[in-house]
């Protein structure tokens, strides 16, 4: 471990020895175990992207005046997303680091937008899916913004009844999603435009998970709903271009129907002693090599090989999908429009969060979710050889996990099994804060394991809790969810009479 830079530095070959070593317990996602972390398009276009990043290694996209190579890219870059995204000749927009600052930039610009055009506005308020990605939340956070979630169907897709009810005179943004990443479908995009257009609010589409896999899946006759600038209503469109665009890590967009929205995300300082200082995005320094990379990436793949790969992810979904349906004990939660599978425990004896500890304890990289408690996986072209083999030890953990119900009230499982069903997200919070501190503490070189860290004194409230009570712990809020189900369907059900 190094404490402090060495006195004398070491040769070249020793330092990338040293770097090749430390991935040694690293997921392994070229054997295609990983399902989110990483789009892989194959080892001759990686190194087309590294060679293309290498060229761009030291420019920097703060001043376009003295690296004017990476601005032409960019722009081309969005002239080419923009058409991907069947926007019109006035729509204009920037590359940016990754989907958060996407986000982060569509509601910095609408609640700036709505600063200038009604600077009375004191407490601005935007209404989203309560299934809009947390950077979202993490933009309200930052910019002051309050959200209002609505409420979804039973299909997983936001109400739009419930959104237009949580609209008034503070609102200053619309958002959906194409589609969301939990379960992989796409928001009502269309009635949502019409809303935005009733109430003459901007409206912009997340479509970081689904911007480069929609269009292909679209034109590769897949029945994908309208979602894109074809909808009148939608301002803006955010569509990572690291994803299912294969580019290097880095590499996001966020396209403006035209510049009367965009004007609001640029950011100008005039009063500086070193100079007047302007930033179209949110970071000064805009690293050169992602930038190239991006570009290499789609005129290397061009629209044929978009397509096929997205056919292809899309197959492979399917085949997963298909072998889940097969599969007693477990259920897909939804149909998708994405490369998306979703699973859950049909058994009320199954823990799902049992099922994937052993799936985890196989070598497989597993997306735990809450509301309702399941499995994510996003599917890509390169994963289409291990269907078979992911089905295969997918049986044998749900054969373990119904051999072995107390396996529930241990390690991970009781850990994510809590934190989806404590109604005090607060504790929930607290919890997740302090093991942050702990892997982020002045001697922490390494992830703290969950279970050492629930025994420990500085552990989170909730892993206290599942380390010191357990079984009760856990029937106590068994029985509360089941509660508050029936509770819900009880009034649900008078609502509708």
């Amino acid at each position: 471990m190094s404490l402090a830079i060495p006195r004398k530095g070491l040769e070249n070959d020793d330092v990338l020895d040293r770097l090749s070593s430390f991935r040694a317990d690293d997921t392994d996602w070229r054997a295609g175990r990983t399902w989110s972390l990483v789009y892989h398009a194959g080892d001759e276009h990686s190194d087309l992207l590294k060679k293309a990043h290498a060229l761009y290694f030291s420019e920097n996209g703060l001043n376009p005046m003295a690296f004017r190579s990476l601005r032409r890219m960019e722009a081309e870059i969005i002239r080419m997303t923009a058409t991907m995204l069947n926007a019109g000749k006035e729509a204009v927009g920037t590359l940016t680091s990754g989907g958060t600052e996407s986000l982060l930039l569509a509601v910095k610009t609408y609640r700036d937008r709505a600063r200038a055009n009604k600077p009375w506005l004191r407490r601005p308020e935007l209404v989203a899916p309560r299934t809009i990605h947390a950077a979202v939340d993490k933009a309200c956070h930052y910019f002051g913004v309050r959200p209002r979630y609505a409420d979804l169907g039973p299909d997983y897709r936001v109400d739009p009844e419930a959104m237009q009810k949580l609209v008034n005179r503070r609102t200053v943004m619309l958002l959906a999603s194409a589609p969301q990443y939990p379960h992989g479908v796409v928001d009502p995009i269309e009635r949502i435009g019409s809303l935005a257009a009733e109430t003459r609010l901007p409206f912009h589409v997340d479509a970081c998970f689904g911007g480069f896999v929609l269009p292909w899946l679209e034109k590769a006759g897949y029945d994908v709903p309208v979602w894109d600038f074809r909808v009148d209503g939608v301002t803006s469109i955010s569509a990572d271009l690291h994803k299912y665009g294969f580019a290097a890590k880095g590499a996001s967009s966020i396209i403006y129907r035209d510049m009367g929205y965009m004007r609001h995300q640029f950011f100008v300082s005039t009063d500086w002693p070193g100079g007047i200082y302007v930033s179209p995005t949110i970071p000064g320094t805009r690293p050169g090599g992602p930038i190239a990379a991006a570009w290499a990436s789609l005129m290397s793949m061009g629209q044929d090989g978009y397509v096929e790969r997205s056919r292809l992810a899309m197959q492979t979904a399917e085949a997963l999908r298909e072998g889940i349906k097969k599969l007693p004990g477990v259920a897909l939660v939804c149909e998708a429009d994405a490369p998306v599978v979703a699973w859950m425990a049909d058994d009320e004896g199954l823990d799902v969060f049992v099922i994937a500890d052993r799936m985890g304890a196989r070598g497989w990289e597993v997306g735990r979710q809450q509301h309702p408690s399941c499995v994510h996986m996003t599917v890509n072209a390169n994963q289409a050889p291990i269907v078979e083999r992911y089905l295969s030890d997918l049986a044998d953990a749900v054969s373990y996990a119904r051999e072995h119900p107390e396996a529930g009230r241990k390690g991970d499982a009781a850990l994510y099994g809590m934190m989806a069903k404590v109604p005090f997200r607060g504790l929930v919070k607290q919890s997740v804060l302090e093991v942050m501190e702990r892997m982020y503490a002045p001697d922490a070189f390494d992830v703290p394991d969950l279970e050492r860290v629930g025994g420990s004194k500085e552990s989170g409230l909730v892993l206290r809790l599942v380390d010191r009570y357990g079984d009760d712990l856990m029937t106590a809020l068994d029985q509360a969810s089941e509660l508050r189900r029936r509770v819900t369907k009880l009034l649900r059900s008078r609502l509708s009479q």
